[in-house]
This record gives structure tokens, C-alpha cells and sequence, in this order.
């Protein structure tokens, strides 16, 4: 897998409110979409100066200092350690041909859009608010919600959108009460279904290693870890 194709799309289907170059950076702006939506990333030559000058920005906006540090970026992530950010949330990212899915049972759920109120109260309860919520919104086509069922009952929803063939699934999200009865799988087939028939090859998502039972389910559905990345974060604005 190209590394940068896969970065390239998982941007694309999880956008920030705005984005520009600032030198070799480009800056994000999240508009409250948590992390990934958030972070600076280094995408040229570092130097100290540059460094500085996003340094300031952030500072400008209020904002804590944030950059995401992706594989092979070893250099500039002892930089940053070495100003005294700190590192947080490790990243595994996985993907896998969508011939690896068992084809989904119709009675494990939908495609669905816009979300529903039902979707809405599943994802609020798992901490994806409405800032999240507007990620989606804004997110181009090709793109569904997924609404997942055990029995009668609404119990998981997730988002998934398509660049570049590419089908990335966001946000899944089993309600409490659903967990540890293979909904998530179920769901997985789902969105490998709706990717297949709007011209995708592959699906792919980023989990944190924190995550241990995810992990071990989505290997377990032949996925393979084909990048990584961390955050590191600094208050630069004298709030916490």
C-alpha cells in the first residue's frame, strides 16, 4: 500500500474545517472535531524557523500546539520531544482488499444518509458529539452511515466515505449493551458491501493501540497494519 495515498484518503474522508501551508506545515483548523482534524503535520524540509512560525500560530489562535507524527518522521518527533511536547494516542492504521469480508446479512443492519436521531444518540454516547457530526456533514461523496441492528434493536452505527478507491470507515461505535456479540464484524461486512458497489477495493481505518480488542478484531478480519502515527502537544497559550 502507498502510505501517502492512504493518508491522502483518510484526510479526504474525515476533512478539517479549513486547512493551509504555513511553510513546510500544513495547518488545520478542527472547529472542535477533536485531534485528527486539528493537527499540524510536516510536509517539506524542517527547520527551527518554521518550527517557530507554526509555533506562533497556534499561539495566535489560543490554540495548544498540535502536530501529528506519522511513520518515518522519526527526526521531527525527537525535535518536538526535545521542546518539551509530550506524546499521546499511538495510532495504528489497517487496511485490507474487500474480498477479505464475508458479505453482510441483511438482517445485521443498513446503509443509511443523512444520520439519524437514533445514530446521533448511539455515536453522543460514545463521546462523537455534534463537532463530529459536522466532519460528516461536510465530508464529499461518496459516503453512508452505517446503522447496525441486533434483533429489532438499532445497537452500532459508523460512517464511511471513499477517496481514490479507497473506503474508510470512521467513527464505529457499538452501543454499550451491543458489545462483544459481533455486531462491529457485521458492520465491517456492511460497509465492505456499500464500498464494493460504489467502486472501491479496499477498506481501511485507524484505530488507537490503546484499543486492544479492536485491534484483535479487525486482524482477526485480515486487515494488516500498514502505517502509524502519535500526536505530540504543547501549551503554548497559558490555558490548559
Amino acid at each position: 500500500m502507498n502510505r501517502p495515498k492512504l493518508f491522502q484518503a483518510f484526510e479526504a474522508t474525515w476533512p478539517p474545517l479549513a486547512r493551509e501551508s504555513l511553510g513546510p506545515f500544513t495547518y488545520r483548523d478542527g472547529a472542535g472535531g477533536g485531534s485528527r482534524v486539528s493537527a499540524a503535520t510536516l510536509e517539506g524540509a524542517l527547520t527551527d524557523t518554521a518550527l517557530d512560525e507554526v509555533e506562533a500560530r497556534f499561539a495566535k489562535d489560543q490554540r495548544n500546539a498540535l502536530f501529528q507524527i506519522r511513520s518515518g518522521e522519526e527526526a521531527f518527533d525527537t525535535v518536538l520531544g526535545a521542546r518539551g511536547y509530550r506524546m499521546f494516542d499511538p495510532v495504528a492504521c489497517l487496511i485490507a482488499p474487500l474480498d477479505r469480508f464475508a458479505p453482510a446479512q441483511a438482517e445485521d443492519g443498513y446503509v443509511a444518509w443523512p444520520p439519524t436521531a437514533i445514530q446521533r444518540e448511539i455515536w453522543a454516547e460514545g463521546g462523537i458529539g455534534p463537532s463530529r457530526i459536522e466532519i460528516m456533514l461536510r465530508t464529499p461523496e461518496p459516503k453512508c452511515t452505517l446503522l447496525g441492528r441486533l434483533g429489532d434493536t438499532p445497537a452500532g452505527t459508523g460512517f464511511v466515505a471513499i477517496h481514490n478507491r479507497i473506503a474508510v470507515i470512521h467513527a464505529l461505535e457499538i452501543a454499550l449493551p451491543a458489545r462483544r456479540q459481533g455486531l462491529a464484524s457485521a458492520m465491517m461486512s456492511i460497509a465492505a458491501d456499500w464500498a464494493r458497489a460504489h467502486g472501491a477495493d479496499s477498506l481501511a481505518l485507524q484505530v488507537t493501540r490503546a484499543n486492544t480488542a479492536a485491534l484483535a478484531l479487525y486482524s482477526g478480519l485480515g486487515m494488516e497494519e500498514v502505517g502509524q502515527y502519535h500526536y505530540r502537544t504543547k501549551n503554548l497559550t497559558g490555558h490548559p
